[in-house]
């Protein structure tokens, strides 16, 4: 569920933003892009675990997952992950023309993610493109195009709280990693882990006030940033990269960040 709402949070940001001044954001679309990220990170699991099923054999937290454990067959998850997928687009042609093109061109990023591991030890900003997608979709969908002003600023943005939770993620599993050869930030920043995190939260920060400006936000909106930043100082402040329950505990915390901010774009807009 971590992972759900992770991918449902910049969706909500963009929607909230995308509101008339004054006025709540779209129920029906937070809704139906809520639908649609419960079936798009299954989607993504299922193929993530087709891709993985032999490293993940190898590694004692996904050793039990269905796939590396032998329980169904990598037919049986074809067929799961097309019907995942046919679902998926359902939500998907509900939206208007331009969010229906935006939103399949996604799909590339979504299959292509979990091979990044074997190949470079940024998978974890190709995460990041594909998880923030919504950014630009949410926008879309209420006005039927981009305002590229304010989208692209709060997808780079997401693209940086990424590379913050997902480096914390990965660091639950880079004694395995390092056995059976595969790459994540967490192997490549090594000890300089938080002077990194730290540089991609100012990152964040900064891209989400052009991205307010941008917009005509008001005060609670900056207030939730704020709010945003202390909870990222003491996240990663606190944060121990040799604790496995620690780093889960520290990624699962961003879920906060993301509701954050949604209840700022809200109450700025009013």
């Amino acid at each position: 569920p971590a992972g759900t709402w992770l991918l449902y949070l910049p969706c909500t940001w963009s929607i909230g933003l995308a509101a008339a001044p004054g006025c709540l954001p779209d129920w029906r679309m937070l809704s139906l892009f809520g639908v649609g990220a419960v079936l798009m990170r299954g989607a993504g699991c299922t193929i993530n675990d087709m891709w993985d099923r032999d490293y993940d054999r190898q590694v004692a937290r996904t050793a039990s997952r269905p796939l590396a454990a032998g329980d169904i067959s990598t037919f049986q998850s074809l067929v799961f992950l097309g019907g995942q997928l046919s679902l998926a687009l359902c939500v998907l042609l509900c939206l208007n023309y331009y969010s229906i093109i935006l939103g399949a061109a996604s799909l590339s990023l979504v299959i292509t993610y979990p091979l990044m591991k074997r190949i470079t030890y940024w998978p974890q900003l190709v995460l990041g493109l594909t998880f923030n997608w919504g950014a630009l979709l949410g926008w879309s969908a209420i006005h039927g195009s981009c305002e590229w002003s304010v989208c692209l600023p709060l997808y780079f943005a997401g693209v940086m709280w990424t590379l913050v939770y997902d480096t914390i993620y990965a660091h639950q599993d880079k004694r395995d990693d390092i056995m059976i050869g595969v790459k994540s930030t967490a192997l490549h920043f090594k000890e300089d882990t938080k002077h990194w995190l730290s540089g991609f939260s100012v990152a964040m920060l900064l891209s989400l006030c052009v991205a307010g400006m941008n917009c005509n936000q008001t005060f609670p909106y900056y207030t939730a940033v704020a709010a945003i930043g202390a909870h990222l100082a003491h996240q990663i402040y606190t944060l121990d990269i040799d604790k496995p329950e620690d780093c889960w505990k520290k990624f699962a915390s961003n879920r906060t960040v993301g509701i954050l901010l949604f209840i700022g774009i809200v109450l700025g807009n009013l």
